[in-house]
């Protein structure tokens, strides 16, 4: 079976969520430790949650092209 996109969007990976300081642009930073370099920000927690599901299905994509394991 040819593993898709939507087959790794379906997997669960931890996130990891961290308040950004006031002085540093506040809002929150979002990232998924099990997927090097796949990361996004957000105002709020929920705003970076959906933007970390955005850039997971990036970085899936990504790999994918470019036949690297995930």
């Amino acid at each position: 079976m040819e593993k898709d996109v939507a087959y790794y969007m379906g997997l669960s990976y931890p996130v990891e969520i961290q308040k950004v300081k006031e002085a540093d642009g506040g809002g929150y930073f979002v990232s998924v430790p099990m997927l090097t370099g796949c990361m996004s920000d957000g105002e709020t927690i929920d705003e970076a949650y959906s933007n970390i599901e955005e850039a997971k299905e990036e970085w899936f994509s990504s790999m994918l092209e470019r036949n690297m394991e995930i």
